[in-house]
């Protein structure tokens, strides 16, 4: 007879290649979202505007699938980290190209304040992760005006994210420093972008600083603000 052994699944693993997998079939499907807007006659404004709320939604799937993978490979104390130096205006220019369509059709304003000669050690990959879904969740709930700002403070790198939403829910800020185990997902929300974000900022140590993570109310636009703080 087989042993037991043999004929177990290893849920973990399947569900690692799983989101794997999908993650790379969400990637086609948003390119050809993209060659479609670019193919698309420019008259036909509601064709248009399906198209870039598809492309909104499948980069905010993707986005949580991404996490997903992230957490499962920290889960087995796996997380790839791959730390190198980069220009903070490449990774900003990258973040804007990836958003443009979106903004544009929801009229929305960006406004990036940097340091264009700005260089820092970081990984790309999951930095680039965080500050993109940063970004979606601003366009989500802004009504017209997004700031990022980039500067460094106390030999941290700052990314600063405000928008002139609604602001975030009393339970949200709450959260931001809580295990995914005790978030309540009755308000709608998972939990799984703040402690992915939270996980990513604090993978990045430098001596014995930290990254992190912080949320709040108010800034200069009156609504949210995300910030992240990289040593």
């Amino acid at each position: 007879m087989k042993n037991n052994n043999e004929n177990s699944l290893d849920f973990a693993t399947v569900l690692g290649s799983a989101v794997h997998d999908m993650k790379n079939s969400l990637c086609l499907l948003l390119q050809s979202i993209e060659n479609l807007t670019q193919t698309s006659a420019a008259e036909n404004q509601l064709t248009k505007d399906h198209l870039a709320s598809a492309h909104y939604e499948a980069s905010r799937l993707n986005t949580g699938l991404v996490q997903l993978l992230s957490l499962y490979r920290a889960g087995l104390n796996s997380l790839p980290l791959n730390i190198d130096q980069h220009y903070i205006e490449d990774v900003i220019d990258e973040l804007k190209a990836t958003n443009e369509r979106y903004l544009q059709h929801k009229n929305m304003t960006l406004k990036v304040q940097q340091n264009k000669e700005l260089a820092w050690y970081l990984d790309l990959d999951l930095i680039c992760i965080l500050l993109n879904d940063m970004l979606i969740n601003a366009m989500r709930y802004s009504h017209k005006n997004i700031l990022l700002s980039v500067y460094t403070q106390d030999d941290y790198l700052i990314f600063k994210v405000e928008d002139d939403g609604p602001g975030y829910p009393l339970a949200m800020l709450e959260a931001v420093d809580m295990n995914m185990q005790n978030y309540d997902i009755g308000h709608g929300r998972t939990g799984l972008g703040l402690y992915f974000a939270r996980l990513i900022a604090q993978a990045h140590t430098n001596d014995k600083k930290q990254g992190s993570i912080s949320l709040q109310n108010g800034g200069s636009l009156g609504g949210s603000v995300f910030t992240l703080k990289l040593p």
